[in-house]
């Protein structure tokens, strides 16, 4: 008998096919197609500053209805849901705006640059009857699943340490979105929201974080190693940044065994699982063609959401997007104190 379950997965035509809304046309480029690919979603609109860019976008998708502006597609009586798939700093704004035109909203990772204006969003959405979730795909993969049911099952004891990274050789451009402060940049908002958020998925919210990194020219971090304790004393060892190529795994060491997820930990790929005598067995997902074709997770979980009447994700509620944001924040602020 295996020891590493199945995943419990949605079917995709067991949930209402939402019309969504484009805001950006960036990371939005892999979610539609995962979405048109793998589900019953469809993009119907889409909104981004660049208007060439946009009508090529909507040709390329197949989407009916190119707006001229934001407020034009809010007021798209044919939108259902908001992907906001723009900068960090635009998310508080068009997520607030999205939400008060009546729209349920996905929010690209992370949903805002600091855990007040997080929390904002969060409440304000909360408040219209609307649901607004975090496109931390990651919580909705397969093998995220897998890992629980693991977990619930105690199979691996109790969880004394989480490891995750998260490295990428980005070379210093100082008018790159990565490096501009006035664009969000930075390795802990564009990397480091991984492994905070794996970590957080399994011990909680710290109540002890030290962090060391270094800056960019600009003054925006592009590295970061990172401890973190649970009042239960399970702890985490985290690093992200622009200046080396990491693994991108993660591990999870429990009293009776250890979960690795393999790279990319973030995206679909699976899990080994190995027990104290030795005994390891491994389970893989190669169910889609493309990595980010696991984009597609979420667009399916937020669909099921919906219909079930729900204000925020199961898998990853409120509290927890705003407690990894607290964590993101204080990161970030131990490095520029050095």
């Amino acid at each position: 008998m295996p020891l590493i379950p199945a995943p419990r997965l949605i079917d995709p035509a067991a949930v209402p096919a939402l019309r969504w809304g484009v805001i950006g046309t960036g990371i939005a480029d892999q979610f539609v197609h995962a979405i048109h690919a793998h589900t019953v979603q469809r993009a119907v609109a889409v909104t981004a500053r660049d208007a060439a860019k946009t009508r090529a976008f909507a040709e390329r998708h197949g989407i009916a209805r190119v707006h001229a502006s934001v407020d034009g597609l809010l007021a798209d009586a044919e939108v259902d849901v908001v992907y906001v798939a723009t900068p960090h700093p635009l998310h508080r704004e068009l997520a607030l705006a999205a939400i008060a035109a009546g729209k349920h909203v996905l929010v690209e990772k992370p949903i805002a640059m600091s855990a007040v204006d997080a929390r904002e969003i969060l409440d304000a959405g909360r408040a219209a009857g609307v649901l607004v979730m975090e496109a931390m795909w990651t919580r909705y993969l397969p093998q995220a699943d897998v890992v629980a049911q693991l977990l619930d099952a105690g199979t691996i004891g109790e969880v004394a340490l989480v490891r995750a990274d998260f490295g990428s050789l980005v070379e210093f451009d100082a008018t790159s979105r990565m490096f501009d402060p006035a664009l969000g940049g930075g390795a802990m908002l564009d990397l480091g929201v991984y492994p905070v958020s794996f970590a957080a998925s399994i011990i909680g919210a710290p109540s002890v974080v030290r962090a060391v990194g270094t800056l960019a020219p600009t003054g925006v971090d592009d590295s970061a190693t990172i401890a973190l304790r649970t009042d239960a004393g399970a702890q985490a060892a985290l690093t992200a940044g622009f200046r080396a190529v990491t693994p991108i795994e993660a591990t999870i060491f429990g009293s009776q065994g250890r979960i690795d997820v393999l790279s990319p930990f973030f995206g679909p790929s699976g899990i080994r699982l190995t027990l104290p005598d030795g005994t390891a067995e491994e389970w893989r997902d190669d169910a889609l063609p493309q990595v980010h074709d696991g984009l597609s997770y979420q667009a399916t979980a937020f669909a099921s959401f919906v219909a079930a009447g729900l204000l925020e994700s199961p898998l990853h509620p409120h509290d927890e997007v705003v407690s990894v944001l607290e964590t993101i924040d204080e990161v970030r602020r131990q490095i520029a104190a050095g």
